[in-house]
């Protein structure tokens, strides 16, 4: 069984927000697999299906960003998971919008969300696909954490929602790769 979980923050206020890349993409990934959100464990609205030879849960933690790590926890405690099992879609600010970059392991990056996840599960040694939301303009040294929050919860405007639209069925594509054919084959066609 493998756990796949979006990054974002639940309602409706955020649903567009580029913080919420995470639950945009695999929101599209269980719809093409046809597994619905119908169910809510561990702080999390989840569904059940199959990708490949994998029995997969999907996932959108509810319990906001920055406690991610607590949803994470409780859902490997209830399906007896590990990290080698999980899949995080998440939000990077140093890639380009739309880039996409699936990688085992590391750091949070200073990403609130993996940080929480790497906090309670205690390891790094699980699978990340960043897609890239860029950077607000003003992020150069010395800029305040508040200009970065205030671009993050900000929806995508036209232009970037027209290469968002055209990237997150490409992150579907990646996860079913990775399942398949493994993180190196993987990430030689995305990275």
């Amino acid at each position: 069984m493998k756990l796949i979980v979006g990054l974002g923050n639940p309602g409706y206020l955020y649903a567009r927000n580029r913080h919420n890349i995470g639950f945009m993409c695999v929101s599209y990934l269980a719809k093409q697999y046809k597994i619905e959100f119908d169910r809510k464990q561990g702080h999390a609205r989840t569904g059940i299906g199959n990708i490949g030879r994998y029995t997969v849960v999907v996932a959108r933690p509810q319990t906001y960003m920055n406690a991610t790590g607590e949803a994470v926890k409780a859902l490997f405690q209830r399906l007896k998971v590990g990290p080698e099992d999980l899949i995080v879609i998440h939000d990077d600010l140093d890639l380009p919008t739309g880039k996409i970059r699936l990688r085992l392991g590391g750091s949070s990056g200073g990403h609130k969300g993996i940080d929480s996840i790497i906090s309670h599960i205690d390891t790094q040694d699980f699978y990340r696909v960043r897609v890239g939301i860029g950077k607000p303009e003003a992020n150069e040294p010395g800029v305040k954490e508040e200009a970065v929050i205030d671009y993050v919860l900000n929806d995508f405007d036209d232009n970037e929602r027209k290469i968002i639209d055209e990237t997150i069925p490409k992150v579907t594509e990646a996860i079913a790769l990775l399942l398949a054919k493994g993180i190196d084959v993987a990430m030689n066609k995305y990275n």
